[in-house]
């Protein structure tokens, strides 16, 4: 199988377990990262009164692709159901971009290398993601009673 950008691997190991936590996907690992130093970030550097504003809009919409990822590796056995949650924390990504650029415009968010900082990693993580669900619907093997 080719490097999809995630350490899991979407066919089954040789014991025939399947994969053992969402935590082992490295798409987890950077949004469930990215999502705390957004966070972080929302609260230190914008104004008092983006913070429920803009601010809440970004920090949900970071949270939002961890917690999907969640989601659907629970439901991974329905191969549908594990993409459309993929899918949902690719859009998530891409709201999250559009917010940071939103508040980077409107020059509530002054701090330029910061804000070049999320843009890149919230990138790669869209394209991983991406490439994730590609690896998904060309390589899930459902289990099947034997």
């Amino acid at each position: 199988m080719q490097d999809t950008g995630c350490k899991m691997q979407v066919e089954e190991k040789r014991d025939g377990a399947a994969y053992k936590s969402y935590k082992d996907l490295d798409v987890y690992k950077i949004a469930h990262k990215l999502a705390v130093e957004v966070h972080k970030m929302t609260m230190k550097e914008l104004p008092k009164f983006e913070l429920y504003e803009e601010g809440n809009q970004l920090r949900r919409s970071s949270k939002s692709m961890p917690s999907n990822i969640v989601e659907g590796f629970g439901l991974r056995r329905y191969k549908n159901e594990f993409i459309k949650y993929l899918a949902i924390a690719h859009a998530s990504c891409d709201e999250t971009r559009e917010h940071l650029e939103i508040l980077f415009e409107t020059e509530s968010l002054q701090n330029k290398e910061l804000f070049e900082y999320f843009i890149n990693e919230y990138e790669v993580l869209s394209r991983k993601i991406n490439n994730f669900i590609s690896a998904i619907e060309f390589g899930h093997k459902s289990r099947r009673a034997k």
